[in-house]
């Protein structure tokens, strides 16, 4: 058992969350190179921290010792969002991912087709968030943009007022004709909050309907796992890895791949691995520890926070040859079957309920876009730097051109 490379250094004045949100990944790139390690320790968030970097420390932590590192119940997620499985421990966390794994397995989802393909997409990740946010208005809330266009646009509004929340600084401030962001979040919050709770008084069909059926600790915890669901958050998310996977596949250098994504669901499956293994769209996720731990041999005392970080675990050149390079072969061969590596939804018994319906939005949209499109950047050149927080995206919106394919020419190419 080793001691974690690094300093804590002292409080407030030894503290590094600025430079982490700053820019996560060249934080982290910087201090693996200065210490020779993917794990080390800093302070952040004024608290001593392990940062963890390489498959191996990620997949104890999340999987094969999650019960020793437990969220952190004063997060601002539990400020913003109130208690959730997100944010629970222990057996309640547990019982709550039970009762919502059998909504999200069920017949009530499998209505998302339906707004998958709706429109035909122009431009990027604008785009693809408000197909995301038709996606989860319509799925859980059982608000459609062409049947109720101002409580959709009033919802959409409202849920990304919340999602700064997440961003700005947690002090809530009102004076005349200002608030903060965060005060902002909080009334955007107690609005939603009274739609939703009308959605659970009166609609009887689809997901909203069949919440009453659970088993839930109190009468507010249907309506804050709803405030979750139809957060920015989710659009965002969906958003950030739909951009990411047409900007990996754009271009006449890319139309080989794209024909074989088009036709070998196999290998469209193999690239949006990829996509999700070089631009996962949240960088990583925070523990604390419960008691004194180790992970990858480094010794993890008690009460430490711990952070994963998804864009270094995923190019972990111990699992991951070629780690910078868009390869989605890889996943046939020398990484075939080790999909279970990844983080990009979490991992492990706390990995994302939502994953199931992620994986089959980004299917079917990537299928459609294949389907009926081939794409360029326009300009041919742009800059494509990400930026990663609060998800991945470039930090340049990108544009690009999208040209409809002739589908008498698809048709008789793939006979």
């Amino acid at each position: 058992m080793s001691k974690l490379p690094g300093s804590a250094g002292v409080s407030l004045l030894g503290d590094k969350s600025l430079g982490f949100y700053r820019d996560p990944v060249l934080f982290c790139r910087h201090r693996m190179e200065k210490h020779g390690s993917r794990e080390f320790v800093c302070r952040l968030l004024n608290r001593p921290t392990a940062f963890i970097c390489s498959v191996k420390g990620a997949r104890e932590l999340l999987r094969e010792k999650s019960n020793l590192f437990v969220k952190d119940p004063t997060d601002l997620m539990t400020n913003v969002y109130g208690d959730t499985v997100v944010t629970a421990n222990g057996e309640e966390a547990h019982l709550l991912r039970l009762s919502f794994t059998s909504l999200f397995t069920g017949s009530c989802l499998e209505s998302s087709q339906d707004f998958i393909t709706c429109g035909q997409p122009k431009c990027v990740y604008s785009t693809f968030k408000h197909l995301g946010t038709e996606l989860v208005l319509g799925l859980f809330l059982n608000v459609r943009a062409e049947e109720q266009p101002e409580l959709f646009q009033e919802i959409s509004e409202l849920c990304t007022q919340h999602w700064h929340g997440l961003i700005s600084a947690p002090v809530n401030v009102k004076v005349p004709l200002w608030s903060s962001g965060f005060s902002t979040a909080l009334d955007a919050r107690d609005r939603l909050m009274d739609i939703i709770k009308d959605k659970l008084d009166n609609e009887t069909q689809g997901f909203v309907g069949s919440l009453k059926s659970l088993p839930l600790p109190d009468s507010s915890a249907a309506a804050q796992h709803i405030l979750l669901f139809i957060s920015a958050l989710i659009p965002k998310a969906l958003a950030s890895l739909l951009t990411s996977f047409t900007l990996a596949l754009s271009g006449s250098k890319q139309e080989q791949r794209r024909r074989q994504a088009r036709a070998d669901p196999d290998y469209l499956h193999r690239v949006l691995l990829e996509v999700q293994r070089l631009w996962p769209p949240f960088i990583g996720g925070r523990r604390i520890a419960d008691q004194d731990s180790t992970l990858a041999g480094f010794h993890i005392p008690k009460s430490y926070g711990v952070v994963y970080i998804s864009h270094a675990v995923h190019r972990d050149p111990e699992v991951f040859q070629q780690p910078d390079s868009f390869l989605p072969e890889r996943w046939s061969e020398r990484n075939a079957g080790q999909e279970h590596l990844l983080c990009s939804f979490g991992n492990g018994p706390r990995s994302c309920i939502g994953v199931k319906l992620s994986n089959i939005f980004l299917k079917e949209a990537c299928q459609y876009l294949l389907e009926h499109f081939d794409w360029c950047l326009d300009p041919p050149v742009q800059d494509l730097e990400y930026k990663w927080l609060p998800v991945s995206r470039p930090a340049n919106p990108p544009t690009i051109t999208f040209t409809p394919l002739d589908q008498t020419t698809l048709g008789q190419k793939s006979d």
